[in-house]
């Protein structure tokens, strides 16, 4: 089964996979992160690095591509898989969660 969830941010979606991974111990290899259409994106709000930077900061940055929501797909293969899942994706404010 595949359990698939759209992300505002980067980060959201980086954060989901760490926990998926080191919490969950889910092989990083069935885990995939893509752009919710046919363009590059960070999301559709700026977070984490994708931010201004604090003072001092060499320069501004005002390249992020807000391009569409993350895309997290997760392949899973018990149920029990699929509620850690779950669980992290609500953690990390997942919408459109689906399952395939």
């Amino acid at each position: 089964m595949k359990l698939t969830a759209k992300f505002d941010t980067r980060r959201e979606a980086e954060m989901t996979v760490e926990r998926l991974v080191q919490q969950f111990e889910i092989d990083r290899a069935k885990v995939v992160i893509t752009a919710d259409g046919a363009e590059n994106t960070a999301g559709v709000t700026e977070d984490g690095s994708d931010q201004k930077a604090g003072e001092p900061s060499p320069q501004t940055r005002d390249d992020a591509e807000l391009n569409g929501k993350v895309v997290v797909a997760v392949d899973v293969a018990d149920d029990d898989t699929a509620s850690e899942v779950r669980e992290a994706f609500n953690e990390f404010d997942a919408s459109e969660q689906a399952a395939q």
